[in-house]
């Protein structure tokens, strides 16, 4: 018997007739997040944030939204200890949660994500930003509460990523907090076509650059970070964006990094909370097994298949980029024909939508055990019951448990 997350639980299943292994990265022991960010926090990469600002200063935290599992409540607590050191009033403190394109954050989830400095926070709107620099000519757009603070403080989850290598660091403030301007620049085709844009990496990577440089044009000053794994949060580090990222990319790797060979006919995904609530962040597991640094599927004319337990309560998603990911798919009559339609060029938000159609040239996706199997249909992929209805007698199998935490390499 298998198991494999699905939203807040599990789900199990057999598959006898098949050859199955299962990539488990080797891990590392969780860390108590408080203490280990207050650490953080005292010995930063760089100056410590209760010298770098003044008793009058208005200060913006730049939080991540509800499609990142990071204890920002948590992160808020260390970074409040530390502001009051310098003699900042908490009245004097603004908290953004950085959205992107995605749904706003409703009120409980406020709550559950930030705790007791849930009332300080209010939702970022892409409509409500002020330009304060440019990268490579594009504006650089960023929400006013941002753009009026004297200094910007961020908190995030270093985690592989599609296009940044790894997420965190300057991401949380310069496409959270961004408008849509900045957000087509770097999730274009254009942008996501060149050769060092993908998981896993950040040196000499375009996007990662980009983030970093709008981080730069926006004046990120200080950044608490956390990176995890299946046991939970493996480490903090806080201070500048660029030296943090790399830190924690560094324990991710190592914790993360499992050496497979291709051949495999499926491989089964897994998911879970918070990333299986939508199709739209559901496919990154899609995405990540096939456009990462080693594709464990059979090449040649055996397509594969990745097959993905996942709840979607929310179906493609609620948020604006979700919606374009959703429309684009199912307006498509082929994986094909979209990929070569959206080279041209897309909408933000849309970027998704290219990437999962790129996947889906040479490979399947299946989505089982949903809430929303029109949805799955209609975007080009396969519904199914559960995994054994999505996985062929005889097929050779790689089970990767956490597969938004694990990198193939």
């Amino acid at each position: 018997m298998y198991e494999l997350p699905l939203g807040d639980g599990t789900v199990g299943f057999d598959l006898p007739d098949c050859e199955v292994d299962v990539a488990e990265p080797p891990g590392a022991e969780p860390v108590d997040v408080p203490t280990a960010a207050r650490a953080a926090v005292e010995d930063p990469h760089g100056q410590r944030l209760s010298r770098l600002v003044d008793p009058d200063d208005l200060v913006c935290i730049v939080v991540t939204d509800v499609t990142r599992a990071t204890p920002d409540d948590l992160l808020l607590d260390a970074l409040f200890e530390e502001l009051g050191r310098a003699g900042v009033p908490p009245a004097q403190v603004r908290i953004l949660v950085g959205l992107g394109l995605h749904r706003p954050m409703t009120d409980d989830e406020l709550r559950e994500g930030l705790g007791d400095h849930a009332d300080r926070a209010v939702n970022h709107d892409p409509d409500d930003c002020i330009e304060v620099g440019t990268v490579d000519d594009v504006p650089v757009e960023v929400h006013r509460a941002v753009a009026h603070a004297d200094r910007v403080v961020s908190t995030g989850m270093v985690e592989p990523h599609q296009y940044a290598g790894f997420s965190g660091g300057a991401k949380t403030v310069a496409i959270g907090a961004s408008s849509e301007s900045f957000i087509r620049y770097t999730h274009g085709p254009e942008m996501l076509g060149r050769s060092g844009v993908r998981l896993g990496r950040i040196e000499d990577n375009p996007f990662r650059e980009a983030v970093d440089r709008a981080g730069d044009a926006i004046g990120l000053d200080f950044c608490l970070n956390v990176t995890h794994g299946p046991a939970g949060i493996l480490g903090a580090a806080a201070g500048q964006p660029r030296a943090v990222v790399s830190d924690l990319a560094g324990t991710a790797r190592a914790a993360l990094s499992v050496d497979v060979d291709d051949g495999y006919d499926a491989v089964v995904a897994g998911v879970g909370a918070p990333k299986d609530a939508n199709l739209y962040q559901t496919t990154r597991a899609f995405t990540y097994v096939t456009l990462g640094a080693q594709n464990p599927l059979a090449a040649g004319d055996e397509r594969g298949r990745v097959v993905i337990p996942a709840a979607l309560p929310e179906g493609a998603g609620e948020g604006t980029g979700e919606r374009r990911f959703h429309d684009r798919l199912a307006g498509a009559r082929s994986a094909e024909a979209l990929y070569e339609a959206m080279s041209s060029g897309y909408e933000p938000g849309a970027q998704r939508a290219f990437v999962v159609a790129r996947a889906l040239r040479e490979h399947d996706c299946y989505v089982t055990d949903s809430a929303a199997p029109d949805v799955v249909e209609n975007c080009l992929m396969q519904p199914r019951g559960s995994v054994p209805e999505a996985v062929e007698p005889g097929s050779r199998v790689l089970v990767v448990p956490d597969a938004l935490d694990t990198l193939l390499v």
